[in-house]
């Protein structure tokens, strides 16, 4: 019967089944498809293996199948929720080693686990560019904690990718948390006694738990006292700022957390690896009370020598680069058909709109040809000539503003990148220059900017303490079979950060003021409103926000670029006239497309064109 599969769906049957026996769980829904592997209630999700699937990549796929395995066997969501901290960076290393210590489990055991886990591990750490990682603030915490914690747990080395990492972390660590490791192998196999001697290693770290009152995980602590905070372990992982300090006496809002809050609230900043679920993207803002004194404050950076606009092709090597485009182009069969109808159809309304327009039967111009038959048959008739007209069609530039966050990962930002890499080779078709940017910032803890607002002193109001990256993927002026290469870099997970869209934004709108062309299309697409941590930590909670509408205000008071805003699965309409807001990340592509087909439909109109932006508000 094996012989009437092909050699993928065999692999498929093999992989399911050793997923459950390794799970020791038959109600498993094991599913393949184009996402990356994901685990919810009993349904898993793995990657879709290539038909020709070669000995290394078959290794990766079952590491990520006994992960998911090992986390349903041996991990029990109840204690894990019990003993979670509530500050971002505390909260991921405090889930890189709980995945540490399943995994731990089954590598220990089996020997072919240990092997495909090392294989997945080698994978995810080369994609995310550890590899070229020099300095210990562009690293993971959490990940150098994890690799440390699993070499002491299996006796394996770091992967490859991630050697250099841990060389780099490894000084720092082994300092403060040696011993800590070693109380983690000692209570490997009980969960909850593992979990305490993490918030321990935690603490050891000097890392914020984000409670109330962090000795309530002491193992000194009482059973009474623990049931006494049940509803505030609920809740750990809210913010404590607005509680009641632990004396009973409240707590002084902002100024109570200046002193001892500005290093927890920036050290715990979500981190590559952290869950998607943070309370930090489009909720955000609201974090800080308003009315305060400081409110209004201009907006201004602290320092921005750290800043860069940086091309696509240097923050990757050439031989990752073209993985990576290798991946893109594997994702781009399974939607290709779709967009590319869409993609075509806007192709015929431009093309529609720049075909050429004649006068005919005038007295002078370019002789007719095709009326040359009626001067034969009557010679009185006289020659028949004729003149191109002018087109109305403009000289037109379009920049697209892709968000480069941390909360793009996966899906939403690989459907941009296909997206963006079609509308370009349809745009250029049709003689309509595009460029590609994208938006981040180079650090999650802040940067160098925010090492010189410590060494100042940490003044109030600081303005901006992140350092921006602003990466050009495809110049407007660079064909788009120089520039394909380059758009792979987007599936790189090590480059997606925070988003501080206002000065992302004016930096798109002053290279289009650059160009030459008559009109100019700036097209934003992100997923939620502008984020970053260390600077919302010592701001007003809407700073970044209030900028932002700043900046689309004078942007569209100005008028010399036409702007719009795709949102996923967050509202932008509040934000641009012209926008619209989508639930999933794959109607990118063809809302994209709709949108600009949409503004060159307008083109001719003026009065059509405003009201447009006032609808769309």
């Amino acid at each position: 019967m094996a012989q009437e599969f092909s050699p993928t769906e065999i692999f498929k049957r093999a992989t399911a089944s050793a997923l459950r026996a390794i799970a020791e769980r038959d109600d498993l829904t094991i599913g393949f498809g184009p996402e990356p592997p994901g685990l919810a209630g009993t349904r898993v999700k793995l990657p879709n293996p290539a038909r020709d699937l070669p000995a290394d990549e078959a290794a990766q796929l079952r590491g990520a199948a006994d992960s998911l395995a090992l986390r349903l066997r041996y991990h029990d969501d109840a204690v894990h929720s019990k003993r979670m901290p509530g500050s971002p960076l505390a909260r991921s290393v405090f889930e890189a080693l709980e995945q540490a210590r399943v995994e731990a489990l089954g590598a220990r055991r089996m020997v072919g686990v240990a092997a495909n886990l090392s294989a997945m591990l080698d994978e995810q750490y080369r994609r995310q560019g550890f590899e070229r990682i020099t300095e210990r603030t562009e690293s993971t915490m959490a990940e150098a904690v994890r690799l440390l914690t699993r070499e002491a747990l299996t006796h394996e080395p770091p992967p490859p990718a991630a050697r250099q990492v841990v060389d780099l972390w490894r000084p720092w660590l082994e300092g403060r948390i040696g011993r800590d490791i070693a109380e983690l192998d000692r209570s490997i196999l009980d969960q909850d006694s593992y979990a305490r001697a993490t918030r321990r290693l935690i603490q050891d770290l000097d890392l914020d738990l984000g409670e109330l009152d962090d000795s309530s995980s002491d193992d000194n602590q009482g059973e009474g006292e623990e049931a006494e905070g049940e509803n505030q372990s609920e809740g750990e992982s809210a913010s404590a700022g607005a509680q009641p300090s632990p004396d009973g006496s409240p707590a002084d809002g902002a100024d109570a957390d200046a002193e001892e809050g500005d290093d927890a609230d920036a050290d715990g900043e979500m981190m590559p690896g952290a869950s998607d679920d943070d309370p930090g993207r489009p909720g955000r803002p609201g974090v800080m009370p308003r009315g305060r004194a400081d409110e209004n404050a201009v907006y201004r950076a602290f320092s921005t020598t750290a800043d860069e606009v940086v091309d696509a092709d240097k923050l990757c090597d050439s031989d990752e680069l073209g993985r990576l485009r290798h991946l893109l182009d594997q994702q781009l069969s399974h939607l290709q058909s779709v967009i590319a109808r869409l993609a075509n159809r806007l192709q015929r309304r431009l093309l529609a709109k720049q075909t050429r327009a004649w006068e005919f039967d005038l007295e002078e111009g370019i002789l007719d040809a095709a009326r040359l038959s009626r001067v034969v048959t009557n010679p009185i008739l006289p020659l028949s000539y004729k003149r191109e007209r002018e087109t109305e069609f403009r000289d037109t530039v379009v920049s697209l503003l892709i968000d480069n966050s941390g909360s793009m990962r996966g899906r939403p930002i690989t459907v941009a990148a296909m997206s963006a890499d079609i509308l370009a080779r349809t745009l250029e078709r049709c003689g309509v220059k595009v460029e590609i940017l994208g938006f981040t910032t180079r650090a999650w803890k802040g940067g160098q900017a925010r090492e010189k607002w410590i060494a100042a002193g940490k003044p109030a109001n600081p303005g901006r303490l992140n350092d921006l990256r602003h990466i050009v993927y495809k110049p407007a002026d660079a064909p788009w079979r120089r520039a394909r290469r380059s758009l792979g870099l987007m599936l790189r997970e090590g480059i997606l950060k925070e988003n501080i869209d206002g000065e992302a934004l004016m930096w798109a709108h002053n290279r289009l003021l650059g160009r030459p062309e008559e009109r100019r299309i700036l097209m934003v697409i992100s997923d939620g409103a502008p984020v970053d941590d260390s600077t919302l930590s010592v701001n007003p909670g809407n700073y970044l926000e209030k900028h932002l509408r700043e900046v689309i205000r004078e942007i569209e008071r100005i008028g010399s670029v036409e702007l719009t805003a795709i949102g996923i699965g967050h509202d932008v309409t509040r934000y641009y006239r012209r926008a619209v807001t989508i639930v999933d990340a794959e109607q990118l592509g063809g809302v994209m497309l709709e949108r600009l087909a949409d503004l060159f439909e307008e083109e001719g109109s003026g009065s059509h064109r405003v009201k447009s932006r006032r609808h769309a508000a």
